[in-house]
């Protein structure tokens, strides 16, 4: 869930943007806290917990899509937001995490052999545990010693992103009894980010292998 797009970034400009990328973690907690704090004082209406548990799940799902916006954001506007990926992945494992928390701890009280069963022998709540889970070894090895240490495979690791929005967007869906527009909406943009990142490889040959324009040619040869 970290970038290794883009190349190194100078000394200089990591320390700028520290300040930056901590704010955005602090952000990043806002939902959580205020959700919480609704809950406590009677703001979630008739089933607080169902409702604090959808929304930290939701916003997991929220920032793991702003985490896969990144690329085409920089691929069609130029603007690159790569220094802030790693902090918006780890801020959906940290949503997912407590999403799951939540269902565990003040949903099912810690009844472990239903919480076992559910995960078992209900789809939504197997494709959810198998999205967490996913997102584990990309948590732990978002960090710049695991980069230089795994070499390439960090970068076939943490494809592994893929499949854990996918699953999440599935566990969203299933988890409604009907079909209301919200999670059919989530689940479109998640299906386009992941179209784009097919296509990306054959827009970027296509680039690189398209013609030159005459004067620039002849400019090369000089």
């Amino acid at each position: 869930m970290g970038a290794t797009e883009g190349g190194a970034k100078k000394p200089t400009r990591r320390k700028t943007d520290g300040w930056k990328v901590w704010l955005l973690y602090a952000a990043g907690f806002v939902p959580a806290v205020w959700t919480f704090y609704l809950g406590a004082t009677g703001g979630l209406g008739a089933d607080p917990v169902k409702t604090f548990e959808h929304t930290l799940g939701l916003w997991a799902l929220r920032l793991l899509i702003l985490t896969l916006l990144v690329t085409p954001i920089r691929d069609l506007t130029g603007i690159s937001l790569l220094r802030y990926r790693r902090a918006l992945g780890l801020l959906a494992f940290y949503y997912a995490l407590m999403h799951f928390a939540t269902y565990m701890v003040l949903d099912q009280a810690l009844n472990f052999p239903v919480i076992v069963a559910d995960i078992l022998r209900r789809p939504f709540i197997t494709i959810g545990m198998i999205s967490l889970v996913l997102l584990v070894p990309l948590a732990l090895t978002s960090n710049n010693w695991s980069i230089r240490r795994l070499g390439r495979r960090w970068t076939s690791l943490h494809k592994l992103v893929y499949v854990a929005i996918a699953g999440g967007a599935i566990h969203f869906i299933l988890s409604v009894k009907s079909w209301p527009a919200e999670p059919i909406i989530y689940a479109a943009i998640v299906a386009a980010l992941l179209l784009w990142r097919l296509v990306r490889p054959y827009r970027r040959n296509r680039k690189t292998s398209a013609p030159r324009p005459r004067g620039e040619a002849v400019a090369l040869k000089k």
